[in-house]
């Protein structure tokens, strides 16, 4: 029989999605909205095409400001929109 111990196990937690954008607008008050630009095939004509995501991120220290390029990181809920938060500014 095997010995088992009641000790939790360590667990990694997963990795978090990252993201780099330019910031669309700081307007809103510790907000920031990045807009995202992905390189996909259309799906008729097979051209490649830009598509732009708009994430709005936390940024509670107010220091990216518009045109910046940023690092966003995934995160759990914060408001009705907010599901990312700002890892770094990039590129002033």
């Amino acid at each position: 029989m095997s010995e088992e111990t009641n000790q939790p196990q360590e667990t990694e937690r997963p990795t978090r999605k990252t993201r780099v954008g330019v910031v669309l607008s700081d307007k809103m008050d510790k907000t920031i909205v990045v807009g995202v630009v992905r390189r996909v095939p259309h799906p008729k004509f097979r051209k490649i095409v830009k598509k732009t995501t708009k994430l709005y991120a936390s940024d509670d220290a107010g220091e990216a400001k518009v045109g910046d390029r940023v690092r966003v990181m995934e995160s759990r809920p914060l408001s009705k929109l907010k599901r990312w938060r700002l890892v770094e500014v990039l590129k002033h």
